[in-house]
């Protein structure tokens, strides 16, 4: 499919968005934040977080245009200490008297909810496309339920009901995000998602089977242990199962991330009428994330950027968007909007948890 766009393109057509970064350009940023991070004790890695943003921000291009980051390192650093300083003092406390512990953990589980509401706020509203600013209006009882009760369920489920936990999350992201002042919605099927976790499922069952039928093996082979070899093989067969176990669990996690992104996006609409979507091959998705590990970890982390931009650039590639309209008329309205946002997100802390 052709990614440029022209101010005529034709309306009703899905349009793909573009990633114009290289790995070249941004080692050359990489390089300086890690080495100013590192001198400045950790203190400059709030402005390394800014020039990193803005260039993966300003290389995403979408109907012609790129994406805009916002931010500054002394909001991300003030909120970066409101947050530090919180977990000192709560740590100071529980040292003083155990019963401290409790009440810290109690205003940790309050607090928590409304610091993932400002993150997501500071974040949509640090960001902004043809001079539009999102905005997003959730509440912290709405994290609350979606994020923190989610993850709770869907792991004492054993991930069972994990799909119900990935609805309310990204209903809650979504149904709360703005574009202006024109409203995101998304409402991702519950047969979708529960069809999204079969092959992942199947994947930790069947794997997780044969790792077990092998440590039975082995120990039918050698009950007792009959010497220090057969010994340490037998400790050796246990670390490598319990090893082969976390890589397939993580790698059915990100079959099942790369398949939930799909739905959600492609059931995703703004100002009710304009269509996103995504088609990224689960496959695909996975092979990119664990090379990505692989070359890294073997490159003693000078790979970093060339796998932050090759996987940036395949999730980018595989998203469109179908405006329903004439485009510039669509955003000359969407535009009108986008003035009183910008003028709030000044005086916001940094307090950051993605978008």
């Amino acid at each position: 499919m052709d990614n440029r766009v022209s101010a005529d393109s034709a309306a009703n057509a899905f349009e793909r968005a573009r990633f114009t970064g290289t790995a070249s350009e941004y080692f050359g940023i990489w390089i300086v934040n890690v080495l100013l991070t590192i001198v400045t004790l950790g203190i400059y890695s709030a402005w390394a977080k800014v020039r990193r943003n803005r260039y993966f921000y300003g290389n995403t291009a979408l109907l012609g245009r790129s994406f805009e980051y916002h931010a500054t390192g002394k909001q991300i650093f003030i909120g970066r200490v409101i947050v530090f300083a919180f977990i000192v003092v709560a740590n100071i406390l529980a040292a003083i008297h155990p019963l401290f512990s409790v009440v810290t953990t109690i205003l940790v589980l309050i607090a928590l909810p409304w610091l993932i509401v400002r993150g997501l706020r500071f974040n949509a509203r640090v960001t902004s496309y043809r001079n539009v600013r999102f905005d997003f209006i959730g509440t912290a009882g709405g994290a609350f339920v979606s994020v923190l009760l989610g993850s709770l369920v869907a792991f004492l489920s054993l991930g069972l009901l994990a799909p119900f936990a990935s609805r309310w999350l990204n209903r809650y992201i979504f149904n709360n995000l703005r574009y202006g002042d024109r409203p995101f919605q998304t409402d991702p099927k519950i047969g979708a998602l529960y069809g999204a976790l079969l092959v992942p499922a199947l994947m930790v069952v069947l794997g997780g089977v044969m790792l077990v039928g092998l440590l039975i093996l082995m120990f039918v082979v050698d009950p007792g242990g009959g010497g220090s070899i057969e010994e340490v093989a037998l400790l050796g067969a246990i670390y490598l199962s319990l090893f082969g176990l976390f890589i397939i669990y993580g790698l059915a996690g990100l079959i099942y991330r790369a398949a939930v992104h799909n739905i959600v996006w492609s059931s995703t609409q703004i100002d009710g009428r304009h269509v996103l979507r995504s088609d990224l091959s689960r496959a695909r998705y996975a092979w990119i994330a664990i090379s990505n590990v692989v070359v890294t970890v073997l490159t003693l982390g000078l790979m970093r950027p060339w796998a932050a931009v090759r996987l940036a650039r395949y999730v980018t590639e595989h998203t469109a968007i179908r405006i329903e309209g004439e485009i510039g008329e669509v955003f000359t309205q969407f535009q009108a909007s986008g003035a009183a946002i910008s003028s709030e997100y000044m005086s916001m802390e940094g307090i950051d948890f993605g978008f």
